[in-house]
Order: structure tokens, then sequence, then C-alpha cells
């Protein structure tokens, strides 16, 4: 297993000749394992990854908030502040480990249908939880996007959300993409209509071809690598209509572990479930971490179910 004891040994020696980007790179993951406790858990996790093969992109289903707080005899709201709470550790986290991008789904298309004072309260989570962590992402230089239909969200969520996007829209760090009134669907069918009401604008709609390229070229995710490992908190084994173009190679990995359980180590320990598999992309010998093309053919991949 690739140390992270011997990567900062040879960090060490970055000066001679070593590229800028290898020695940012470096650096988070010399921090990120100085902060970490001596003789703690989350060290040994830590010490076991790979620096070299971190997911460029994790997506997470956050699921589980109800479930917790009526574990705890707690009203569902005490659950998602809890919930919002874990966001901003694994934030904080994924970026000091040097992943490129995080997508959370924070708010599906579908759950609309809770009822209202359910939903009025997350959107009142939202708002709290962006003007509050507006200064921390540009402190550590993360810049926050958006996915899905969020024109239809009530008009503070929206305006603080957009806020908050223009805010850290200068950092260059991890990208912070909130799926929020998100379906993967509607943003398929949204994709589709874009590319044929642009052709009909420009005169070519007779000849239209659609071709991978030009969805996603249309998709919220556009600029940002396809998610590597997908993670489910909470047991269930669904996707849920998250990401279905973007994940069609990620890792899947379900923890039965609620959402504002999901702490650092297990975050660390999702990471190593995805370094320990063999990423084949239809093929029979296992490329690099990150597939550099898309294969038309498929290899389904094993779901890991980690105990809580």
């Amino acid at each position: 297993m690739y140390q992270f004891g011997d990567y900062f040994a040879s960090a060490r020696a970055l000066r001679h000749g070593v590229p800028w980007f290898e020695l940012t790179n470096a650096v988070k993951l010399m921090n990120f394992l100085d902060a970490l406790a001596p003789e703690g858990n989350d060290r040994v996790l830590a010490l076991a990854i790979d620096p070299e093969r971190i997911p460029a992109h994790i997506a997470i289903i956050m699921d589980g908030n109800g479930r917790w707080a009526k574990s705890r005899g707690l009203p569902r709201f005490a659950g998602h502040r809890a919930g919002v709470t874990r966001v901003r550790s694994v934030v904080e986290d994924c970026s000091h480990l040097g992943v490129r991008a995080l997508t959370l789904y924070a708010f599906s298309a579908e759950n609309w249908k809770r009822p209202r004072a359910e939903v009025d309260m997350l959107w009142r989570l939202l708002r709290i939880y962006l003007r509050r962590e507006i200064e921390d992402l540009q402190r550590n230089n993360i810049r926050l996007q958006s996915s899905g239909r969020v024109e239809a969200l009530p008009t503070g969520a929206y305006e603080v959300l957009r806020e908050a996007e223009r805010a850290t829209a200068h950092c260059t760090g991890m990208r912070l993409n909130l799926a929020i009134n998100y379906s993967a669907r509607n943003e398929l069918v949204d994709a589709v209509n874009t590319i044929i009401d642009e052709a009909r604008i420009e005169g070519r709609l007779s000849g239209l071809v659609v071709d991978e390229a030009m969805i996603e070229r249309r998709l919220a995710t556009a600029g940002l690598p396809d998610p590597d490992l997908l993670v489910r908190t909470s047991g269930e084994m669904r996707i849920s209509n998250f990401l279905l173009w973007q994940i069609a190679y990620a890792e899947l990995y379900v923890t039965n572990t609620y959402w504002p359980d999901f702490d650092r180590a297990e975050l660390l320990k999702a990471i190593l479930e995805f370094q320990r598999r063999d990423r084949r992309f239809g093929g029979l010998t296992a490329p690099a971490a990150q597939a550099p093309v898309r294969s038309r053919e498929t290899e389904a991949a094993p779901l890991a179910v980690a105990s809580k």
C-alpha cells in the first residue's frame, strides 16, 4: 500500500524541478495529516490512503437525517440541522485532501412532496448555511455552483444561492456543486431541449444529429470531471434520480451510517474502498484512477455496503 509518509518524504524535495501543481497537492495532503491527532483513528486511516489516487470528483447522496433524529427521540428538524453541520466538515476535508469536485444532493425535485412545513424549514436551513459559509468557502478557495432547476426555489433561498455563487466565482480550488431541486431526468430533458432550440434558432434543425459531447456540454456539471465515487449514506440501495448520466463509471459505495454521523473517518473509509477497486471501464486491464474516455461498453462494478 502506498503510504502518506513515502509521499511526504518525496514532497520535501519538490523544489528540485517538480511542477507547481504537484507542490500544491503535496502541501495540502501534508497539512491534512499534520492536523490529525497523532494516535487517532483518523490518522491511521489517512496513512493508508494513496494520495495519488484521490477521487477527482466525489458525489454524495446525503440520506438519513430523519432516521438519525428518530433514533434519538428528536424531531426531524434536529436531524436536518445536524446534517447541515456535517456538510461543513465533509466539504473542508474533501478540499484539504485534494478532491477537485464535490457534488452534494441537497434537495431533489421529488422532495417537494414532503410536508410544507418541512420543505420551508429546509429552505431556511439552506439560507442559513450559505450566509454562514461564504467566508469559509472563500478562505478555503472553494467555488460554489449549483445543479437543478434552482429558479423554482423560494425567492429568498434563490437570491442567497446566487449571492454565494458570485462571491466564490473567483475561487480556483475545489468546486462544490449543490444539487438543489435536482432531477437527473429533468437535467437530460433540459439539455436535449437546449440543443433543439439552438439548432432551430440557427436554422439547422433538419440536419441535427445529437451526440454525447453535445449533451455533456449542456449539463450543469459541464467542465467538471465525472464522479469517480458515488457515496450514499443510511444504507438505501438506490440512485434516486441523481447524476444518471455522469455516474456511468462511478464506483458505488453505500454505508449504513446516517448522514449526520458521516464524519472524517467515514469519508476516509469510503476513499479507501474506492482505492481498492479494480476499475476497468469495460476493458480487461486496470487503467489509471480516472477514465480518460468513456466507452460504450459497460461492466457492472460491485456495490460495497459498509456497516455503521
